[in-house]
């Protein structure tokens, strides 16, 4: 049974005539008729009966005349589904980032890519990099953006570098001014408010302390990004946070960190063996169109268009 067939079918039944069936489906009446015999050979019973010069459906025509309606009116679901996807008016985009990217970055972006395809899903996971790639790896994320350089046993994924951000301490705007630049050997006895496990500024911070001989000394540890901030903003002690963060997060000062200071480079990844769908190579350009802070371009570029 074919597509056509069924089409055809349906002509008919509905004017009743087969020439005027025929020049509805813009086919010639003799191809049509040949189409309705098949089906009938196929199906094991006359569909119409063709009684002087009258068509009607037979019992059987009738049986089948709502089944075929039923699937013709699929099949037209399906391709206006299908250009819908193609055309970006739906979709769905999963997108893995880290907390401080979600504060930083992200919000301008998604909103950028929101106007122009408002139909599109986003879901935002938040998590450390480690996470995401694991996330990627299981097909949970259709993209992600991950801290450089990616875990050793990372499974095969495609990344492009996105940004460089430095990172910046950020104090109490009430208290004592740090000197400027603040180095690194200078976090040596001070408070630390320190992000929790599997946080990458975590791991990022404690390793540059190691490496000028010092543990930093934690007075709160374990919170997200907003809860850091929060503490510092509240005297408890200093942190190390991106540059983007910090430029939007009021009641803290902001001190740079002394050469060669700290630097971080996020990538965009998504996995090698499987392409993005539709919607998510849309969101990929987009992010990789934005000029971002703190990377020496421009804020945002110029908003690209479809």
């Amino acid at each position: 049974m074919q597509f056509q067939q069924l089409l055809y079918f349906v002509a008919v039944a509905e004017t009743r005539h087969f020439t005027r069936a025929a020049e509805r489906v813009h086919v010639s009446q003799p191809s049509l008729s040949q189409q309705i015999r098949a089906l009938e050979k196929e199906l094991g019973a006359e569909l119409f009966s063709r009684a002087r010069g009258n068509v009607a459906p037979t019992d059987a025509g009738e049986a089948l005349l709502p089944l075929a309606r039923r699937i013709l009116a699929d099949a037209e679901t399906a391709r206006v589904e299908v250009q819908e996807l193609v055309q970006l008016r739906r979709g769905r985009v999963r997108l893995g980032a880290p907390p401080s990217l979600c504060t930083g970055l992200l919000p301008e972006v998604l909103r950028a890519f929101h106007d122009l395809h408002p139909g599109i899903e986003l879901l935002i996971e938040e998590s450390g990099s480690h996470d995401l790639v694991r996330e990627l790896a299981r097909g949970a994320l259709d993209l992600a953006l991950v801290v450089m350089p990616l875990p050793a046993a990372s499974p095969a994924l495609t990344t492009v570098e996105l940004l460089h951000e430095d990172l910046v301490v950020v104090s109490s705007a009430a208290g004592p001014a740090p000197r400027r630049p603040v180095r690194i050997a200078d976090l040596a006895g001070e408070p630390l408010v320190m992000f929790r496990h599997g946080y990458d500024l975590r791991e990022l911070t404690v390793a540059a302390c190691r490496a000028e001989g010092f543990e930093p000394s934690f007075t709160v540890e374990g919170g997200e990004m907003d809860a850091v901030l929060g503490f510092v903003r509240a005297g408890l002690g200093l942190a190390v946070v991106p540059s983007m963060v910090a430029a939007r997060a009021p009641g803290l000062r902001v001190t740079a960190l002394a050469r060669p200071g700290l630097r971080r480079t996020i990538a965009l990844a998504h996995r090698s063996d499987v392409a993005p769908p539709r919607a998510a190579r849309e969101l990929q350009r987009v992010l990789l169109a934005t000029r971002y802070p703190g990377d020496g371009r421009a804020e945002h570029a110029a908003r690209p268009g479809r």
